[in-house]
């Protein structure tokens, strides 16, 4: 299992990455929000912990960035017991909340029953996504047509796999820029216009009659599931 902590206290950080190796989770780190959005985007992950308060992002806008191309399960981390702080992370999309000092028990605890929890409603595409001629492996981020492999750079494939992972639901331009490309990014949103046409001529079978990527006219793109 692959687990994301992101937390701006190195100490705090260090003592849970410790206990999760400990009990056999792979433990990425992150000291800031930006970080961790940045590594939520570009690796697959079973569960993530995120402080609510740290810097860049504060972890409220990150885990309501994440739920704009994810459900992986996230637990949120802070000092604030307030039941209106607990309603809002739950409100930013959190799974579970958990407030600060807290016995590491609890916490292996959490995760365990988050990690159960999202087993039992994981889908058999979690790490393979297949339609039609297209297969999508998220854990080696390899596309292939018809068993075939397909070259993709990595905005190809990071566009591809949220098309992908949410079919039907149609992107803006501006919000695939912001999702795909990050949201400092300040390039032309026509940029998302070049991706799709790239992608439709390496997995369609006419690109001009595109089948999976399709366009909703005055709104913007989406995969047909």
């Amino acid at each position: 299992m692959r687990l994301l902590v992101a937390d701006d206290e190195t100490t705090l950080l260090k003592g849970i990455k410790f206990n999760l190796e400990n009990e056999g989770y792979e433990v990425s780190t992150a000291t800031d929000g930006e970080q961790a959005l940045e590594l939520a985007r570009s690796e697959v992950f079973d569960l993530i912990l995120l402080d609510v308060m740290m810097p860049k992002l504060d972890g409220m806008e990150v885990c309501r960035r994440i739920r704009e191309f994810s459900t992986v399960p996230i637990m949120m981390l802070t000092a604030k017991s307030e039941d209106a702080d607990k309603l809002m992370g739950f409100e930013s999309g959190a799974d579970d909340y958990l407030t600060k000092p807290f016995n590491i028990l609890e916490l292996k605890a959490r995760v365990r029953a988050l990690l159960r929890r999202a087993s039992g409603t994981r889908r058999e595409t979690s790490e393979t996504l297949t339609q039609g001629r297209i297969m999508l492996d998220l854990r080696s981020r390899m596309a292939q047509i018809e068993g075939k492999p397909v070259e993709l750079t990595a905005k190809e494939y990071d566009l591809l796999a949220l098309l992908m992972q949410n079919p039907r639901r149609v992107y803006s331009r501006e919000s695939l820029m912001n999702i795909v490309w990050g949201y400092t990014y300040a390039g032309d949103p026509r940029t998302v216009d070049v991706h799709i046409r790239r992608l439709r001529e390496k997995l369609e079978e006419n690109p001009a009659k595109p089948v999976y990527i399709l366009t909703k006219w005055g709104v913007g793109y989406y995969f047909k599931g």
